[in-house]
């Protein structure tokens, strides 16, 4: 019986650094900022994340696959990554009415390799910073650089208008509380969230004008998640400045709370390598208390501009490194964070913010 070898794939970091690995997915080329994720689970969730468009993601967690997909856990209709690098590969996946992660990914055009010594990868990350890379099943050797070259930079690229909505659309209709989405690339489980709190959302494009969005006469804003650099962001962060003085309670979760911030000549910054996982720890300095968060981030808010701001204080800091992970403005009814309290994947800890925000509303 003759069985088929595995197909080769290669992977190149814009620092030369060159993997031999197995192709997973679609066969082809694809490329991106690499980035990774320390969770142990929610694979599914993580590659249909919007913040993660333009991105090649490699899973720190050894096997990859093993469980397989289901439909109802997309947080997104396809997957946003650019590609997928992990280590164990299962072409098996054992839970009950699901479909194989290989023809999800073959399905949605996503190119992958796998057999990388992931860990080894990821220290590489961890010293020299996030760069570009580029991974291939079709070419390799010296036919890998001009296809690499061909990446756009993170830093300065705006993304929002890549995932957001076309076109507004209503979500829990009838409910009591109206509150406006601003969609930078928002999330399901974020929507599923307001809406289990009884909020009627009407969730608008990135690009929406402020006439658009008072005219639906929301109660609340909300500045959704969502991927690329917050300082190519100047139209819609003065939108944001529009709705902030109309005196209505906002809220931002990790793009939307760099867009808070930005508002308030707060700077940003692009990070040495991010924030991303399901177990990074955050103090609550009202509180005192720590919460176990799931984090998606690339770039931060400088920390130096906060504590010289007279209407900025923060609320939230991450306990690994210090950076600013949620504010609140002074005299405002207006809260934001960096990380993701809507859990999924992830620890439920933060999820009081979104009763926090409808209680801003109430008031």
């Amino acid at each position: 019986m003759h069985i088929a070898q595995p197909q080769k794939a290669y992977l190149l970091l814009q620092d030369g650094t060159k993997l031999e690995g197995i192709a997973i997915g679609k066969v082809g080329t694809s490329g991106g900022e690499i980035c990774f994720n320390t969770g142990m689970t929610g694979y599914q969730e993580i590659y249909t994340d919007p913040s993660y468009f333009g991105q090649v993601v490699i899973n720190t967690n050894a096997h990859i696959g093993n469980y397989g997909t289901v439909e109802n856990e997309n947080e997104s209709d396809t997957p946003k990554i650019s590609g997928l690098i992990v280590n164990e590969y299962s072409q098996v996946n054992s839970r009950a009415n699901s479909n194989s992660l290989q023809s999800f990914l073959e399905k949605h055009n996503i190119v992958g390799i796998a057999g990388v010594d992931t860990r080894s990868l990821v220290r590489h990350i961890r010293d020299k910073g996030a760069m570009n890379v580029i991974i291939s099943s079709e070419l390799e050797g010296d036919e890998l650089e001009p296809e690499l070259a061909k990446l756009p930079n993170m830093e300065g690229l705006e993304l929002a208008s890549k995932v957001t909505t076309k076109v507004s659309y209503t979500l829990g209709e009838g409910n009591k509380t109206k509150v406006a989405v601003i969609d930078y690339g928002v999330k399901r489980s974020i929507l599923n969230n307001f809406i289990k709190r009884g909020c009627e959302l009407m969730v608008f494009p990135a690009h929406a004008s402020f006439n658009e969005i008072m005219d639906w006469q929301p109660q609340g804003v909300f500045l959704s998640n969502g991927p690329g650099d917050p300082a190519a962001m100047d139209d819609n962060v003065a939108t944001v400045k529009q709705l902030i003085d109309t005196g209505k309670p906002m809220f931002g979760i990790c793009l939307g709370h760099q867009m808070i911030a930005r508002a308030f000549d707060i700077d940003t910054y692009k990070m040495h390598h991010g924030h991303r996982g399901l177990n990074h720890p955050v103090k609550n300095l009202k509180t005192g208390k720590s919460e176990i968060t799931s984090q998606n981030h690339g770039f931060s808010i400088r920390k130096e501009d906060v504590e010289q701001s007279e209407m900025v204080a923060a609320t939230h800091i991450n306990l690994n490194d210090n950076t600013i992970e949620g504010i609140e403005i002074t005299g405002k009814p207006i809260c934001s964070v960096q990380y993701h309290p809507e859990s999924t994947p992830g620890p439920n800890d933060s999820e009081y913010l979104f009763d926090d925000f409808i209680t801003l509303i109430n008031k």
